[in-house]
């Protein structure tokens, strides 16, 4: 957020990344960094920068600086770096901050919507060359879990999930665990800020043949939207506007070959039914 404000100050200014770099004893690499948000802010960089390009609005100088301060400000999430890729933690900050977020998803029910249980089951499928100790497993249990909070916080973020049936069908952990695991997105959709569409198997094909995928959406107008994609030792993160739009339109496609949201609990009973 405070490079994507930076960058519109200095293009406003009229100024260059390079004169921008030396200004702050740096680099014009260095200002592209600190604009996509790939490095740490020094507060002194950014009073510069601010002074460079003119702001005299104070009110806005000290929010962005604030911005700074908060920035180097370690996540919750951090607490669990010894257990999650690098690649993971700039996504857990994506999320905490977006206002909403649409998945796609057609092999697992979406991580926020996920009982602890199940939670538990899908991380022991990733771990099954070298599993998991039973204290590092309960740490990522916990991980997701308080990644869930984004749901349920004063301001919630808005959830959009579509996922195929297979989802509700897939014995992940056993039929206890799915079933207790069906009954609680019964529970999650039915909560003000969750849509949760299912993509029923007389649907035939559909879209999204490249697998899941995650738009997030920011109350900032400034910040773009961002796709992200993850993959087995890695993940992508897509903002160019091409790029995202294909997404958008995917995604759009994905809610149209859904079925409607008041049509997923009896989707959902329906497989519940068959576990018993």
């Amino acid at each position: 957020m405070l490079g994507v404000h930076l960058r519109r100050l200095r293009e406003e200014a009229g100024i260059s990344r390079t004169d921008a770099g030396w200004a702050i004893r740096g680099s014009e690499s260095k200002i592209s960094r600190l604009e996509l948000g790939r490095v740490g802010f020094k507060v002194r960089d950014v009073d510069d920068l601010l002074t460079l390009y003119k702001l005299e609005d104070e009110v806005e100088r000290e929010r962005l600086l604030t911005l700074a301060r908060d920035a180097n400000n370690p996540g919750w999430w951090q607490r669990y770096d010894d257990l999650t890729p690098t690649w993971f933690h700039s996504y857990l900050g994506l999320e905490m901050a977006a206002d909403l977020i649409r998945t796609f998803e057609l092999q697992f029910v979406p991580g926020l919507l996920q009982t602890p249980d199940y939670a538990r089951a899908v991380l022991s499928l990733g771990r099954l060359d070298e599993p998991l100790q039973k204290a590092e497993e309960d740490r990522l249990v916990a991980l997701r879990t308080t990644r869930q909070q984004v749901l349920t916080r004063q301001r919630p973020a808005r959830l959009w999930a579509v996922i195929d049936e297979a989802v509700l069908r897939r014995p992940i952990g056993g039929t206890k665990v799915l079933k207790e695991q069906l009954e609680y997105l019964i529970v999650a959709s039915k909560r003000h800020n969750v849509t949760l569409q299912i993509i029923p198997f007389d649907k035939g094909g559909y879209t999204a043949t490249g697998g899941a995928f995650t738009l997030l959406r920011f109350t900032d107008t400034d910040l773009p939207d961002i796709v992200y994609i993850e993959h087995l030792t890695s993940a992508v993160y897509l903002d160019k506007r091409e790029e995202l739009d294909a997404y958008v339109v995917t995604m759009d496609a994905l809610s149209i070959a859904a079925a409607q949201p008041r049509h997923t609990e009896s989707l959902i009973r329906a497989a519940i039914d068959e576990l018993c």
